[in-house]
Protein backbone atom coordinates (compact mmCIF):
# COMPACT_ATOMS: atom_id res chain seq x y z
CA UNK A 1 0.00 0.00 0.00
CA UNK A 2 1.31 3.40 -0.91
CA UNK A 3 1.24 6.51 1.24
CA UNK A 4 0.76 8.91 -1.68
CA UNK A 5 -2.95 9.96 -1.73
CA UNK A 6 -2.88 10.64 -5.47
CA UNK A 7 -1.77 7.08 -6.19
CA UNK A 8 -4.38 5.59 -3.84
CA UNK A 9 -7.30 7.38 -5.49
CA UNK A 10 -6.24 6.44 -9.03
CA UNK A 11 -6.34 2.73 -8.22
CA UNK A 12 -9.58 0.91 -8.96
CA UNK A 13 -12.16 0.43 -6.23
CA UNK A 14 -11.79 -2.54 -3.90
CA UNK A 15 -15.56 -3.02 -4.04
CA UNK A 16 -18.18 -1.67 -6.43
CA UNK A 17 -21.88 -2.45 -6.69
CA UNK A 18 -24.92 -0.85 -8.28
CA UNK A 19 -28.15 -1.24 -6.34
CA UNK A 20 -30.23 -1.91 -9.44
CA UNK A 21 -33.76 -3.21 -9.49
CA UNK A 22 -34.21 -6.96 -9.99
CA UNK A 23 -34.67 -8.22 -13.56
CA UNK A 24 -38.21 -9.44 -12.91
CA UNK A 25 -39.40 -5.94 -11.97
CA UNK A 26 -38.79 -4.66 -15.52
CA UNK A 27 -41.53 -6.75 -17.17
CA UNK A 28 -43.90 -5.97 -14.28
CA UNK A 29 -43.29 -2.22 -14.56
CA UNK A 30 -43.62 -2.21 -18.34
CA UNK A 31 -46.85 -4.24 -18.15
CA UNK A 32 -48.25 -1.86 -15.53
CA UNK A 33 -47.31 1.13 -17.71
CA UNK A 34 -48.85 -0.53 -20.77
CA UNK A 35 -52.10 -1.32 -18.91
CA UNK A 36 -52.33 2.26 -17.66
CA UNK A 37 -51.84 3.61 -21.18
CA UNK A 38 -54.28 1.06 -22.63
CA UNK A 39 -57.00 2.50 -20.39
CA UNK A 40 -56.46 5.91 -22.00
CA UNK A 41 -56.26 4.32 -25.46
CA UNK A 42 -59.66 2.66 -24.99
CA UNK A 43 -61.31 5.96 -24.10
CA UNK A 44 -59.76 8.21 -26.73
CA UNK A 45 -59.53 8.19 -30.47
CA UNK A 46 -57.10 9.47 -33.08
CA UNK A 47 -53.75 10.94 -32.06
CA UNK A 48 -54.82 11.27 -28.41
CA UNK A 49 -54.95 7.49 -28.25
CA UNK A 50 -51.29 7.01 -29.26
CA UNK A 51 -49.54 9.91 -27.51
CA UNK A 52 -49.70 8.25 -24.06
CA UNK A 53 -47.79 5.24 -25.45
CA UNK A 54 -45.03 7.57 -26.63
CA UNK A 55 -44.88 9.30 -23.25
CA UNK A 56 -45.72 6.79 -20.53
CA UNK A 57 -43.57 3.84 -21.63
CA UNK A 58 -40.33 5.90 -21.86
CA UNK A 59 -41.20 7.47 -18.49
CA UNK A 60 -41.60 3.96 -17.03
CA UNK A 61 -38.14 3.00 -18.32
CA UNK A 62 -36.67 6.25 -16.94
CA UNK A 63 -38.18 5.60 -13.50
CA UNK A 64 -36.79 2.05 -13.44
CA UNK A 65 -33.33 3.33 -14.36
CA UNK A 66 -33.58 6.05 -11.73
CA UNK A 67 -34.52 3.52 -9.04
CA UNK A 68 -31.35 1.55 -9.79
CA UNK A 69 -28.96 4.51 -9.93
CA UNK A 70 -27.26 4.14 -6.51
CA UNK A 71 -23.62 3.00 -6.61
CA UNK A 72 -21.74 1.65 -3.58
CA UNK A 73 -17.95 1.86 -3.82
CA UNK A 74 -15.05 1.23 -1.44
CA UNK A 75 -11.64 2.66 -2.30
CA UNK A 76 -8.46 2.71 -0.26
CA UNK A 77 -9.40 5.97 1.45
CA UNK A 78 -13.19 6.37 1.30
CA UNK A 79 -16.58 4.70 1.25
CA UNK A 80 -18.94 6.15 -1.36
CA UNK A 81 -22.68 5.65 -1.54
CA UNK A 82 -24.18 7.62 -4.43
CA UNK A 83 -22.75 11.11 -3.83
CA UNK A 84 -22.14 10.67 -0.07
CA UNK A 85 -18.52 10.09 0.92
CA UNK A 86 -17.14 8.73 4.17
CA UNK A 87 -13.39 8.65 4.88
CA UNK A 88 -12.39 5.18 6.05
CA UNK A 89 -10.53 6.80 8.95
CA UNK A 90 -13.95 7.63 10.47
CA UNK A 91 -15.07 3.97 10.52
CA UNK A 92 -15.10 2.40 13.99
CA UNK A 93 -16.67 -0.94 13.08
CA UNK A 94 -18.71 -2.62 10.35
CA UNK A 95 -21.53 -5.11 10.87
CA UNK A 96 -22.91 -7.27 8.05
CA UNK A 97 -26.70 -7.53 8.32
CA UNK A 98 -29.06 -10.09 6.86
CA UNK A 99 -32.69 -9.20 6.11
CA UNK A 100 -33.74 -9.72 9.73
CA UNK A 101 -30.84 -7.65 11.08
CA UNK A 102 -31.60 -4.87 8.62
CA UNK A 103 -35.24 -4.86 9.69
CA UNK A 104 -34.18 -4.62 13.35
CA UNK A 105 -31.73 -1.76 12.76
CA UNK A 106 -34.25 0.21 10.69
CA UNK A 107 -37.28 -0.68 12.80
CA UNK A 108 -39.03 1.06 15.66
CA UNK A 109 -35.85 1.74 17.63
CA UNK A 110 -33.94 3.23 14.69
CA UNK A 111 -31.71 6.19 15.40
CA UNK A 112 -33.17 9.37 13.83
CA UNK A 113 -29.76 10.75 12.82
CA UNK A 114 -28.54 7.61 11.06
CA UNK A 115 -27.62 7.87 7.37
CA UNK A 116 -29.71 5.26 5.53
CA UNK A 117 -29.65 4.12 1.91
CA UNK A 118 -32.16 1.30 1.89
CA UNK A 119 -33.58 -0.56 -1.08
CA UNK A 120 -36.54 -2.82 -0.23
CA UNK A 121 -35.72 -5.30 -2.99
CA UNK A 122 -32.27 -5.98 -1.48
CA UNK A 123 -32.33 -8.10 1.65
CA UNK A 124 -28.86 -7.54 3.10
CA UNK A 125 -27.11 -4.43 4.37
CA UNK A 126 -24.09 -3.22 6.28
CA UNK A 127 -24.09 -1.04 9.35
CA UNK A 128 -21.04 1.20 9.49
CA UNK A 129 -20.44 2.55 13.00
CA UNK A 130 -18.68 5.92 13.00
CA UNK A 131 -15.92 7.28 15.22
CA UNK A 132 -16.10 11.02 14.51
CA UNK A 133 -16.98 13.29 17.45
CA UNK A 134 -17.66 16.21 15.09
CA UNK A 135 -20.32 14.26 13.17
CA UNK A 136 -23.73 13.74 14.83
CA UNK A 137 -24.41 10.73 12.57
CA UNK A 138 -23.91 7.60 14.72
CA UNK A 139 -23.84 5.11 11.85
CA UNK A 140 -24.63 4.42 8.21
CA UNK A 141 -26.93 1.62 7.03
CA UNK A 142 -26.47 0.76 3.36
CA UNK A 143 -28.26 -1.96 1.40
CA UNK A 144 -26.04 -4.43 -0.42
CA UNK A 145 -26.42 -7.80 -2.09
CA UNK A 146 -23.10 -8.94 -0.58
CA UNK A 147 -23.02 -7.75 3.06
CA UNK A 148 -20.15 -9.98 4.23
CA UNK A 149 -17.94 -9.03 1.30
CA UNK A 150 -18.66 -5.29 1.65
CA UNK A 151 -18.06 -5.44 5.42
CA UNK A 152 -14.74 -7.21 4.83
CA UNK A 153 -13.62 -4.62 2.29
CA UNK A 154 -14.57 -1.77 4.62
CA UNK A 155 -12.69 -3.36 7.51
CA UNK A 156 -9.65 -3.89 5.31
CA UNK A 157 -9.75 -0.30 4.04
CA UNK A 158 -10.11 1.02 7.61
CA UNK A 159 -7.29 -1.24 8.85
CA UNK A 160 -9.50 -3.05 11.37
Amino acid sequence: MTSDPAERTTAGPAYAERLGVPWWSWPLALCAGFLLVAEVWLGAGGLRAWVPFAVALPVTVAVMLWLGRIKVTVTADEFRVDDARLPVSAIADVVALDAEGKREVLGVGAHPLAFVIQRPWIGGAVQVLLDDPADPTPFWVVSTRHPSRLAGELRAAAGR
